[in-house]
């Protein structure tokens, strides 16, 4: 398979796949999404996340087909007004960032395909070594989530995939969390001064890498709460981006990408899943805190050297453009469902009630041409 096309898509019908699959089967979700959605076709996509974490990750402005819009919904907030607001949508599609906060039975009856992202780690293996207490704890919430909320699950992680099903929620799709078009600038001159930037909140973990950095050079620290133009007017800024883990376990964070967008050159922790990203041509990878500080050094002192990277980079970070990824994802989640059939709260599609959902999306296409 081409290290170009890292969005995933099952090799069988969600169907035909048990939950009980080994996790080294995770990898047979693998294969390049298929035909672009045509253009004469608009599909209303709704998506629902967290607006201070996922509206850098949402499609924003329509393209390829789909027009989207963003509700801002966090754990424990006002389940009643969200689901008000996905009926006033009259979405096609409603893409939920972390499904476990949605509550159950919430979108009993909803006229919309649903599709729940997993953005968070979770143990690849609950078998053999215990895994570390924080993902133990989010495999707690994935379990607690109400599957029959949704027609599908998808996860930025294919290596969760068994997990995954055994907690209530088998991937039908993989795919890196993508990147809102806002977010993607060509690469420019380095800062003057040169400086670091690191977006994500302190843990142990961090800082014992962040420290002596910050020590010795000019890192931004961006804790939370940067969204739209502020972020935007951050990155402008820098010219390295730091990413570290949340704790001491691999996983591949969305900052990534973000920063790839942004012409950055990416200094990481090694990554799991790469997504397709080849260290020490699109970005530099940091195993210890010493290498780390050695690798920022290197950048802030000659940033120019660095150009050859970030421009690739940046060409590389093209795979995560979310008006390439998520018009994909729509029509492909608008066939599956016709095809095969989607939530459990209600009987299952006959051949012609696949018919009929295929006629209403086509009637609601050229109702609004």
């Amino acid at each position: 398979m081409s290290r170009r096309n890292r969005c995933v898509a099952g090799s069988r019908s969600y169907r035909e796949r048990r939950s009980d699959e080994p996790a080294d089967t995770a990898r047979r979700l693998a294969g390049p999404i298929l035909r672009a959605m045509p253009a004469d076709a608009p599909v209303r996509m709704a998506f629902v996340g967290q607006r201070v974490f996922f509206e850098q990750c949402a499609l924003q402005q329509p393209a390829g087909g789909v027009e989207p819009s963003f509700v801002d919904f966090r754990q424990g907030a006002d389940a009643g007004r969200l689901r008000r607001e996905v009926d006033e949508l009259d979405a096609d599609v409603v893409f939920v960032f972390r499904p476990e906060t949605i509550p159950a039975g919430l979108f009993a009856g909803l006229r919309a395909l649903t599709l729940g992202y997993l953005t968070e780690p979770l143990p690849r293996s609950t078998r053999g070594p215990r895994p570390h207490p924080d993902l133990l704890q989010r495999l707690t919430y994935v379990r607690a989530a109400d599957a029959a909320n949704f027609d599908r699950f998808a996860s930025f992680d294919p290596l969760i995939a068994a997990t995954a099903a055994d907690a209530g929620a088998p991937i039908w799709r993989a795919f890196p969390i993508p990147v809102a078009d806002e977010h993607f600038t060509e690469v420019q001159p380095p800062s003057q001064p040169p400086r670091a930037v690191f977006v994500g909140r302190s843990t142990a973990h961090r800082e014992r890498f962040l420290v002596p950095v910050k020590h010795v050079h000019d890192v931004l620290h961006v804790a939370h709460g940067a969204t739209g133009e502020r972020l935007r007017a951050i990155m402008r800024g820098a010219t390295v981006a730091i990413n570290l883990h949340n704790e001491p376990y691999p996983t591949f964070e969305n900052r990534v990408a973000l920063h790839l967008a942004a012409g950055h050159l990416v200094i990481s922790e090694p990554l799991s899943p790469r997504h397709g990203l080849e260290p020490g041509v699109e970005l530099l990878e940091a195993p210890t805190p010493d290498v780390l500080l050695r690798l920022v050094g290197d950048a802030l002192r000659d940033p120019q050297a660095a150009h050859p990277m970030r421009l690739a980079g940046r060409r590389a970070a093209e795979r995560f453009r979310a008006s390439v990824v998520f018009p994909r994802i729509a029509r492909e989640l608008l066939e599956d469902v016709a095809r095969s059939g989607g939530r459990s709260d209600g009987p299952p599609r006959t051949k012609a009630r696949r018919r009929s959902l295929r006629g209403a999306v086509r009637s609601r296409r050229a109702g609004r041409a």
